[in-house]
């Protein structure tokens, strides 16, 4: 048995012309021989009617925190409607096929309300309407616990339930819909020129993921990697053959094998909303530090671009915090300083470790488009710039310039 995994997102489901489109392609893979199992987010986006976040503002009406429980109950309707409907149209076009909530496909999760995590699925079931020739079409975003209390998997809770599907069912390849024909080298409202990827690593799209693009969640990527799962990004309303997401490359553009710097990137991403913080002290105190950051732990401040030394600790955290954090400082005998309006420009190719003149050639870029960088950081797959929010975009345009990624096409 061929199995694929089929995941629509709000905006591949938001109209009847919509779903339509969902069905074709549902279709067209029982005609390529496959077994599809359906994944489906809540239709359209903030605004429509059965849309997550509209959901979650009929408990904040009377600005009451409402219960997480009766929360995730609510937010599960979502979901649960989307999978009628595209249930019923398969139906009325000729295909058997069934709609079941998390719970009824074996989802099982812990009971952390509003992002909790999958603990197991319970494959035979789905199984058994396979064999059958049904084409289940399963809530995404949602699951129950032992005791039999519906949750929420936060936020790309979809394609968390997708690739978990994908992983259980050891599926052929888990296709995540949506209304973009694949992962680009930019965000093409930034960049112009900026190209679809034919194929990219689990780790580079990892990194994008958790560094601002938002084509699928970083859950999901992990899942995949772990379980060495073929994902793809793929538009609904379109037959472009979309992003492949893998563990090794099968094409090859005309400069893979090179190691010449401006050719090693897959893309550039761009983060908003951060502070820049620089702690110092006149008498630097291990204890008082190691208390303090203690203390921005304890009440939730994570910190990002990490780099300490014995005089000062330098370090971003989201704009939100910003009241958190000044708060906490009260009560500490340190000298620190804010920058806010910042933004994270990332460079992320997994092909650049321990090539030499990669931040050479970032630095270039930057110092000729007189872009001021205020701080860097760098993993084995990824140099991150911190600029100002006004100067992210000319950011994002120089980088992609300077290494080439236009030619990806």
């Amino acid at each position: 048995m061929k199995i694929i995994i089929q995941k629509f997102g709000g905006t591949s489901l938001a109209t009847a012309e919509d779903q339509k489109k969902a069905v074709d392609k549902i279709i067209a893979a029982t005609k390529n021989g496959y077994c599809p199992v359906v994944v489906v987010s809540a239709m359209g986006r903030n605004g429509s009617p059965y849309a997550t976040d509209t959901l979650k503002n009929l408990l904040f009406i009377e600005g009451t925190p409402p219960d997480s429980r009766h929360m995730d109950l609510l937010l599960s309707c979502g979901e649960i409607i989307s999978s009628v409907l595209l249930s019923d149209k398969l139906k009325k076009s000729g295909y058997e096929s069934e709609a079941l909530t998390g719970w009824q496909a074996g989802i099982v999760t812990n009971d952390e309300f509003g992002s909790a995590d999958i603990l197991s699925i319970e494959k035979e079931r789905l199984y058994a309407y396979l064999d059958q020739g049904i084409i289940p079409v399963v809530t995404g975003f949602q699951g129950i616990t032992i005791n039999q209390k519906v949750t929420t998997l936060g936020r790309g809770g979809s394609d968390t339930t997708a690739a978990a599907i994908g992983a259980a069912l050891k599926a052929d390849c888990v296709e995540i819909y949506t209304d973009v024909d694949g992962i680009m080298t930019a965000d093409p409202r930034v960049v112009e020129d900026a190209c679809i990827l034919k194929e990219i690593h689990y780790d580079e799209v990892f990194q994008m993921a958790d560094l601002g693009a938002k084509v699928i969640h970083p859950r999901a990527v992990e899942i995949a990697r772990q379980n060495n799962l073929a994902l793809k990004i793929k538009n609904t309303h379109s037959n472009h053959p979309g992003t492949l997401i893998c563990s090794k490359r099968q094409h090859f553009d005309l400069h893979y094998s090179t190691k010449e710097p401006q050719y090693l990137l897959t893309a550039v991403t761009q983060k908003d909303h951060f502070s820049q913080v620089i702690i110092s002290q006149a008498e630097p105190d291990p204890l008082i530090e190691s208390n303090l950051f203690t203390a921005l732990a304890t009440h939730g401040i994570s910190i990002d671009m990490i780099n300490f030394t014995p005089e000062r600790k330098m370090f971003i955290i989201n704009e939100d915090q910003n009241t958190a954090l000044h708060e906490i400082m009260k009560e500490y005998p340190v000298s620190f300083q804010t920058t806010t309006n910042l933004s994270k420009v990332t460079i992320v190719g997994n092909r650049m470790t321990g090539i030499p003149g990669v931040m050479a050639t970032v630095l270039k870029a930057l110092t000729e488009d007189d872009i001021q960088v205020l701080q860097t950081a760098d993993s084995h797959a990824t140099i991150s710039c911190l600029v100002h929010e006004k100067e992210a975009a000319l950011t994002v345009q120089s980088l992609h310039r300077a290494f080439n990624l236009s030619n990806k096409k």
